[in-house]
């Protein structure tokens, strides 16, 4: 990769694993000069960090504000300013995958919503949705006084096409996509840029304890198989870099051809 982020000082949430610690590997070989990487696994951020020149982990549940907010804090102590932001930080629920899993092997529809717990909804929306919301509110900080930056959200095709027995993730990737793009358009009159990527399935952590049944559901001869995270992570970075200077809350879907916006 050319350096393209010489000199840039980043934060990536999610870092530890998948997308987020692709994002962070391709920052680090763009130039970065500090590749902050943010993960509520700290020892999984801290393996990733230690590859990379420049680069350090900090523990952050990004559902709490106040970690969120001291994190970015820390980045601005250190080196008065924030360039890039990637927000990859999100999860899924294993417990919903099983029930719909189940349902496919049986050949019976899968029955999901009327067994969703609070406790399961609140988790996905705290981390999906909340979390987004803190890390934009706290980049939007640091970087409006500036008048410059990048952020880059990882949202979903799952908030397009609503899986069925998944309400709980379809409806926090649709709500941050909207976030998103609301935002966008507020800050860009700071400087600021506000995009979102919508990867399909993508081999990360998540698809690994997708159960089998479920997975091969998903399995479609007719597009392209699984992304690869430094396929996601490419796109990422290029609606960070300058290349991307005129798209604005834009909402990059990469499916692999499953689907159209």
């Amino acid at each position: 990769m050319a350096k393209q982020f010489l000199g840039k000082i980043a934060v990536v949430t999610g870092a530890g694993s998948g997308m987020g610690a692709a994002v962070a590997r391709r920052l680090a070989a763009g130039g970065a000069e500090q590749v902050v990487l943010v993960d509520r696994d700290a020892e999984a951020a801290t393996a990733v960090a230690a590859g990379l020149p420049a680069a350090r982990a900090v523990p952050v549940d990004v559902a709490d504000a106040a970690q969120v907010d001291a994190a970015i804090a820390g980045v601005l102590h250190e080196h008065g300013r924030l360039d890039v932001v990637v927000h990859a930080a999100g999860v899924d629920d294993p417990g919903a995958k099983q029930v719909i899993a189940d349902a496919l092997v049986a050949g019976e529809p899968p029955d999901v919503t009327a067994g969703l717990d609070d406790a399961a909804w609140r988790r996905v929306l705290s981390i999906n949705l909340d979390g987004t919301f803190h890390v934009l509110r706290a980049a939007v900080r640091a970087m409006t006084p500036r008048r410059s930056g990048s952020i880059v959200v990882i949202g979903s095709s799952a908030a397009f096409d609503t899986p069925i027995g998944y309400p709980h993730y379809s409806a926090s990737k649709a709500a941050v996509h909207a976030l998103a793009q609301s935002v966008a358009k507020e800050v860009i009159a700071f400087g600021v840029r506000v995009n979102v990527v919508a990867p399909g399935p993508t081999e990360t952590g998540m698809a690994a304890r997708t159960p089998a049944a479920l997975r091969q559901s998903l399995a479609d001869a007719r597009v392209r198989p699984y992304a690869k995270p430094e396929e996601i992570a490419d796109i990422a970075l290029f609606l960070a870099g300058d290349a991307a200077s005129n798209l604005v809350g834009a909402v990059l879907l990469a499916n692999g051809g499953r689907f159209t916006g």
